[in-house]
């Protein structure tokens, strides 16, 4: 198959999905190209974008009058066109939702644990919160006490005084009195998150966009359009592999973890195809003053650095090509 073949392919598998969560989409596309670019963007722009995905207009409607409704986006009318973009706790969920998907680097592990206790909570409000954990990838050690290995309490605070859950809820921060990872700690981990899953979703991953990857290196004649339409589903599909992985630390997780040869993969395609992808961009976003601005300094440090390889081919390694 050549390189539009697997992309067809690609398009062709993402229509099959039911429910179509085209929001969920326009969120991926928001945080990873329209943020970098000021956050603001007419809506016809967004019909475009999602075009070629065979996302209605119709549907667009209906999945920004419920990202508005849910207060991720806000909408501005300039005549008859309506421009969004993201509300101030919008965004603070975006960068919580795309803060992994483009680091390189995992920070080393403290050995430290922030645990949630929701116990005093009404049992709606109990419900709530723990669905807003799980979303940012928290697991169950107990009924009622959630954990994870990298947010801090900090970071959990003004979250919880935004879902008025604050004073009800217990957060601590643990303090590593022993080594980092017992056989008790590796068999509790694999209780609180379903790592068989995780894994497999990142399986499915690979087998989507391997075969693309393989065909780029010998018949990369992708237009600007279609590189944006590739870029969008990679980044989509990958970011809702990482909404479920809390990224836990190496020494908690199996050898041969699929994980790390998905964030390679993610990070070739995407390398090899954002020129492109951006050129369509500049050429077709708008916002109520005309054209979008360019995207900032902070999106050329994605995957460890877009500047440097616009120009050369980057190679993967032997075992992502196995």
């Amino acid at each position: 198959m050549t390189a539009k073949s697997q992309l067809e392919l690609l398009v062709s598998n993402f229509q099959k999905k039911r429910p179509l969560r085209a929001g969920s989409l326009i969120s991926t596309i928001y945080g990873d190209a329209i943020v970098p670019r000021g956050g603001n963007v007419w809506l016809g722009s967004l019909m475009k974008l999602v075009e070629p995905m065979g996302i209605s207009q119709r549907l667009v409607r209906t999945s920004v009058y419920r990202l508005v409704q849910e207060s991720w986006l806000q909408t501005e009318k300039v005549g008859r066109c309506s421009y969004y973009s993201l509300t101030g706790p919008g965004l603070r969920r975006f960068e919580q939702a795309f803060q992994h998907v483009y680091n390189l680097e995992t920070e080393e592990w403290s050995g430290s644990w922030c645990l949630v206790y929701l116990n005093q909570l009404s049992p709606e409000l109990r419900q709530k919160v723990r669905d807003e954990l799980k979303w940012l990838s928290f697991g169950s050690m107990a009924p009622g006490l959630m954990e994870h290995p990298r947010f801090t309490r900090s970071e959990l605070v003004p979250m919880l005084q935004e879902w008025g859950a604050l004073e009800d809820t217990i957060v601590m921060q643990t303090v590593p009195m022993e080594q980092k990872s017992p056989r008790a700690l590796r068999l509790q981990v694999r209780e609180s998150w379903n790592l068989e899953e995780l894994g497999g979703r990142y399986r499915r991953f690979l087998s989507q966009f391997r075969p693309l990857w393989r065909e780029l290196q010998s018949d990369d004649t992708l237009s600007p359009e279609e590189c944006l339409t590739v870029r969008i589903l990679l980044i989509h599909e990958y970011r809702k592999i990482l909404l479920r992985d809390p990224i836990l630390p190496d020494e908690l997780l199996p050898g041969d973890w699929e994980g790390r040869s998905a964030k390679q993969l993610c990070r070739n395609l995407y390398r090899q195809i954002y020129v492109r992808a951006e050129q369509w961009l500049d050429e077709t976003l708008e916002n109520a003053s005309g054209p979008l601005p360019g995207p900032g300094e902070k999106f050329y440090r994605r995957f460890g650095g877009l500047r440097d390889v616009a120009s050369k081919t980057d190679f993967t390694t032997e075992r992502e090509m196995s």
